[in-house]
């Protein structure tokens, strides 16, 4: 690791956190007249006190199952994604296929609280793994006029019928995206109780 690497890390390390805040309190005393002439010596001990006494950050080398279950699903949408080209496709499928991977990398970012719901998790990865493939290799596999022409009068033609699908799946993924926002506002809520219990008198309602 470089020099302003290390330097960097150790700003933001637990030890120069405690060590600054002894230091403050060290400055405070010295505002206070109750350092002395020595405010200085007092103020740099303090803060090597709390440096030195403080254990160090623990370090975490451990990847969470969270973590490795949507990684891999990150990367089996980023593999679908990358082959849904508008040689193979129309505009229209492109598009809506995007605004699906959009949907799904935002609730994949969500990790810890979409891995805490298995019937979420499952929704996704069976998006990602089965319905969306399974629905645009049946499309990719007819010849494009073909695609595009109605068969009958009632009867959809499959670029009609694989819009449909893709329309079914956005709602559905909609909807798994609302229950995992509707926990982070509920977290937020939380928060924001906590806060007001703490401090009191606080105005901010959530």
């Amino acid at each position: 690791m470089a020099t302003s690497d290390r330097f960097l890390a150790y700003l933001g390390s637990t030890r120069n956190i405690v060590g600054s805040a002894l230091a403050l309190l060290g400055l405070v005393l010295h505002f206070l007249g109750l350092a002395g002439s020595f405010w200085p010596i007092v103020v740099i001990g303090l803060y090597g006190v709390g440096a030195l006494l403080t254990p160090p950050d623990r370090v975490r080398l451990t990847i969470s199952h969270a973590e490795v279950e949507t990684r891999q699903l990150r990367a089996d949408l980023d593999a679908l994604v990358s082959k849904v080209s508008a040689t193979r496709f129309p505009d229209d499928v492109v598009a809506k296929v995007g605004g699906l991977a959009a949907i799904l990398r935002d609730i994949l970012a969500r990790a810890e609280a979409l891995t805490s719901s298995p019937d979420q998790l499952h929704v996704v990865s069976q998006a990602i793994r089965d319905y969306l493939p399974t629905s645009l290799e049946a499309y990719a596999n007819l010849p494009r006029s073909y695609a595009l022409t109605r068969r009958g009068e009632r009867e959809r033609s499959a670029h009609e019928e694989l819009m449909a699908q893709l329309d079914l799946l956005e709602t559905g993924l909609t909807k798994v995206a609302d229950a995992v926002y509707q926990g982070d506002e509920q977290a937020l809520r939380d928060q924001g109780r906590f806060l007001r219990d703490r401090f009191g008198g606080s105005e901010l309602d959530i």
